[in-house]
């Protein structure tokens, strides 16, 4: 076991993967698995952004596992790799092989969404179905760097050590939700206590390439989010993402950010649940 910083987020338990990397997760309930897939960030993890998610899910029937993709909370955090979606794709598969699960959904928000994206067409026979929230990878990095959100993360993670408590509330606000009540104490310091355990060569070799051109391959039925207030996301990942998905359902949210899951909280669980149980 890792050895937790006083603060919080809940310690899980680990699953050792062939290639030497350690993976946490939170696993609540029985049933048909759920994969639960968090985005980037400083702070960024799996309880941080489903903590309001997984255990409804659980509730209703199904086995949610929350994953901290290595780098990430308290899972390994190498310094001799690059962050990359095979890498990222290759623990994940690793790590639910070690936990027996064969088949399951995928749920992915930000760099979550661009790794379910990505095991799915690397492994179909794997994904039963996807539930993506604002996924990467569906436009051009030159339309990314555009996005204010993204503006705002890099000027974060460019102040290195010296991010406050202050920074983090602020690329919060700016960046990830549409109403600023969400940014809350708790919320600060899961993520401030998370920061305090990642290293800088996660975001220094972190490469995700474009997927646009492969969503076509999807085989599995596909449950999207979009927050119209979106700051992260260019539009025209919304278009891609519709268009070339097939067998796919898209629910639009108003005053909403990059965080459906945590902004419509209970909307999203409903039709999550919906889709899982129903298709």
């Amino acid at each position: 076991m890792k050895e937790a910083v006083q603060g919080f987020l809940p310690e899980g338990q680990y699953i050792s993967c062939a290639n030497g990397q350690t993976i946490h997760y939170l696993e609540s309930g029985s049933g048909p698995a759920v994969v639960w897939l968090h985005g980037s960030g400083p702070g960024a993890t799996g309880y941080s952004n489903f903590k309001g998610n997984y255990l409804a899910v659980a509730e209703a029937g199904f086995r949610s596992i929350v994953v901290d993709h290595p780098g990430f909370g308290f899972s390994s955090k190498p310094q001799d790799v690059d962050y990359t979606l095979a890498f990222f794709v290759t623990c994940l598969k690793q790590a639910l092989d070690g936990l027996g699960v064969q088949r399951c959904a995928l749920v992915g928000n930000s760099l979550g969404g661009a790794i379910a994206i990505g095991f799915a067409l690397a492994y179909p026979e794997c994904v039963d179905k996807l539930v993506l929230m604002a996924p990467g990878a569906c436009s051009p990095m030159s339309e990314y760097q555009t996005m204010p959100g993204i503006k705002k993360l890099f000027e974060v993670y460019g102040r290195g050590a010296a991010l406050t408590e202050g920074d983090m509330a602020e690329l919060i606000r700016e960046g990830l939700v549409h109403d600023a009540r969400h940014v809350t104490d708790d919320l600060l310091g899961e993520r401030m206590q998370a920061m305090a355990l990642q290293n800088s060569h996660l975001m220094a070799t972190l490469s995700i390439p474009e997927q646009i051109d492969c969503l076509k391959d999807i085989r599995c039925p596909v449950l999207g989010f979009w927050g119209m207030d979106e700051r992260m996301m260019p539009e025209s990942g919304i278009m891609n993402f519709a268009r070339n998905c097939q067998n796919m359902r898209l629910v639009l949210l108003s005053e909403c950010g990059h965080w459906v899951m945590v902004e419509h909280e209970a909307v999203f669980n409903r039709y999550c649940v919906d889709f899982l149980r129903n298709g």
